[in-house]
């Protein structure tokens, strides 16, 4: 029996988990799966039980813990080289642009929740000042790491979907979710990660979770 277990909450809301999901993926981790369905109040008992801090996504493998997104994606790389780029300044922007998505863009974190459930449907009252400054920063860092680093591709650093990928492939999910359409160069770059093989994969598990577990908070967003 396989005792490493990677812990997701429901697919169809929960970014931390993709970006975890999608770590672990890439680093091709034998893991068994268990999703715990969130709870509509934003607090779920069942998963502070198995994580310290009681939020997904959180890894056990070979006897090692790990919780936090970013935190669980520099461990899966270790496992697996060459998830982020084996070039020094490329390496050094790819990191510095997944830190920032992990503490940043709280605006559209808070405007345009996750919901791979929702397509190309424009929040009814518009965007804010602060969400659009979000989404220029994040066009701006998609722009420039493809023309610096991935012109040889269709993905951030190239051909191959790392790391910086699945830290901001939640982004691509909300703005393919709210309408959001940046320049040419990140369109086409949203276009490749959701035809990515593990992001279709984790849209069909989406759309098969139970209906109950469904949120209003989520759903009822105009």
């Amino acid at each position: 029996m396989n005792d490493s277990i990677l812990v997701i909450g429901t697919r169809r809301y929960s970014s931390w988990s993709l970006r975890g999901w999608l770590a672990v993926r890439l680093a091709g981790l034998d893991v068994r799966e268990q999703v715990i369905p969130l709870a509509d109040n934003g607090e779920t008992p069942a998963i502070r039980t198995i994580s310290p801090n009681g939020k997904v996504p959180y890894l056990e493998h070979d006897g090692v813990a790990v919780w936090e997104s970013l935190a669980l994606c520099e461990y899966c790389a270790e496992q697996a080289p060459g998830l982020w780029p084996a070039d020094a300044r490329a390496r050094a922007y790819a990191r510095s642009i997944a830190a920032e998505m992990h503490a940043g863009f709280r605006a559209v974190r808070a405007a345009m929740p996750m919901n791979t459930g929702r397509e190309n449907r424009p929040l009814a009252a518009g965007t804010t000042a602060d969400i659009d400054a979000d989404i220029a920063r994040i066009d701006a860092i998609w722009t420039e790491a493809r023309l610096d680093f991935g012109k040889s591709g269709s993905f951030l650093f190239g051909e191959k979907f790392g790391m910086a990928d699945a830290m901001f492939a939640p982004i691509v999910s909300r703005f393919l979710s709210y309408g959001v359409n940046p320049s040419p160069e990140s369109r086409a770059y949203m276009t490749a990660v959701r035809a990515h093989p593990l992001m279709e994969e984790w849209y069909q598990l989406a759309a098969q979770e139970p209906k109950q577990w469904q949120q209003a908070r989520f759903e009822g967003i105009a």
